[in-house]
């Protein structure tokens, strides 16, 4: 089900960045005002998984990309770009409703996403459940 909300430019332009240029830690986007489209609310160069899990509102929706560091056993260090669509259970449902439907437009849009993470509550999009979900990936 789409509900016909378009992806602004820049959210795509910033994304590139991140993934080819390394510029970006993580970025966090979010429907506009009107809800028309979908923009970019927040691009952070540096900081951890703590301070990303930091900026995801309690109660509001929102899409955003993380540069995910992990060690895989035997391997050494390695990095993933996962995909959260984080949808708290709180959230009132309309909001949930839009943001589920629309998730296609923006995940079309980021090529190259490895994982995908969906949450409802932060202990879903905590370090080790997305760790979890690394090491199994190729």
């Amino acid at each position: 089900m789409s509900s016909g909300v378009g992806v602004n430019d820049q959210c795509v332009e910033l994304y590139n960045e991140f993934k080819l240029r390394k510029k970006y830690k993580y970025i966090i986007f979010k429907l506009s005002d009107d809800h028309r489209e979908i923009v970019v609310e927040k691009a952070a160069e540096t900081g951890g998984y703590d301070d990303f899990l930091a900026c995801l509102p309690e109660s509001e929706p929102r899409y955003a990309v993380f540069d995910f560091e992990y060690e895989k056993p035997g391997e050494g260090m390695r990095n993933k770009i996962v995909f959260y669509s984080w949808i708290p259970d709180v959230a009132k449902v309309r909001a949930k409703m839009l943001y589920a439907s629309s998730k296609d437009a923006i995940r079309k849009q980021l090529v190259g996403l490895a994982i995908e993470v969906q949450g409802t509550d932060f202990s879903e999009v905590d370090s080790e459940t997305v760790l979890e979900k690394a090491l199994r990936s190729n």
